[in-house]
C-alpha cells in the first residue's frame, strides 16, 4: 500500500516521463478531449479502464459505480451519458464488469447492507430476471460469473432504453453499445458480443422513444 507521500512522488516522476517524450504533452492535454468511448464500469480498485484497456488519458470517458450499474433513476450515470452523448459525440458505450465482484456476490447472497440496499436492488433485480437459469447451475463459481455476464447484459439494456442514447441512435446510428467483462484472473478482456441492436428491437415496442412523426 502506498504511503500518502508517495503518491505526490509518484506524479512528479509520471509528469517527468510524460515530459521527457513530449514537452508539449500537459498543453496538449489541457486543450479538450474527444473520446471515442464512454466506459462504464465497476468501481473496484482492482479495474482501471484505461490500464486494462491500454488507453492514454483524453481517449476514454470513464463513468464507475458498485458493479457497473446503470440505474435509470440515478442522476449522476444519467449526466454522464447525456454528457457523453450530446456534447463528446462517443462512437462507443461500454458497459464492463468482472468476475469476483463484491456487488454481484453480495447479489447471490441476500442481507442487511445498509445503504447499499437499495444500489444493489438494481442487481438482484437481475438475479429476478434470470433466476431460473441461475440457480439451476450446481456451480457456485460458474452462477457467479454467470449473473456478472447478465448482469452487464442488463446494464447495456438500461443503456439502450436511455432518451440521450436513443436520440443520437436515431440521428446518427451511434453509440454502439457494448458489453465487457474484464477476467481479473488472468487480466483478459472479454467482449460478450451482445449485438444490443437486436436485443433493442426485441424490447422496441415497449421502451422505444422515437420522435412521432
Amino acid at each position: 500500500m502506498y504511503l500518502y507521500e508517495e503518491i505526490f512522488a509518484n506524479n512528479e516522476q509520471w509528469i517527468a516521463e510524460k515530459l521527457a517524450i513530449d514537452p508539449q504533452y500537459f498543453t496538449k492535454l489541457s486543450q479538450g478531449q474527444s473520446p471515442e468511448f464512454l466506459y462504464i464500469g465497476c468501481a473496484d480498485s482492482r479495474v482501471t479502464a484505461e490500464d486494462l484497456m491500454g488507453a492514454e488519458p483524453g481517449e476514454i470517458f470513464i463513468h464507475r459505480n458498485i458493479a457497473n450499474l446503470v440505474v435509470p433513476t440515478d442522476a449522476n450515470i444519467n449526466a454522464v451519458i447525456q454528457y457523453a452523448v450530446e456534447h463528446l459525440k462517443v462512437k462507443h458505450i461500454v458497459v464492463c464488469g468482472h468476475y469476483e465482484c463484491g456487488g454481484v456476490k453480495a447479489a447471490l447472497a441476500p442481507s442487511d447492507l445498509g445503504q447499499l440496499n437499495s444500489w444493489l436492488q438494481t442487481l438482484r433485480d437481475v438475479y429476478r430476471l434470470h433466476q431460473p437459469e441461475l440457480d439451476a447451475m450446481t456451480d457456485d463459481k460458474k452462477r457467479f460469473d454467470r449473473l456478472v455476464e447478465l448482469n452487464v447484459q442488463e446494464q447495456c439494456i438500461n443503456v439502450i432504453k436511455t432518451d440521450h442514447v436513443q436520440k443520437m441512435w436515431y440521428k446518427t446510428g451511434f453509440p454502439k453499445v457494448h458489453g465487457w467483462v474484464f477476467d481479473v484472473r488472468t487480466g483478459k478482456l472479454i467482449d460478450l458480443n451482445l449485438n444490443m441492436e437486436e436485443k433493442f428491437g426485441e424490447i422496441r415496442k415497449i421502451y422505444d422513444l422515437k420522435p412521432m412523426n
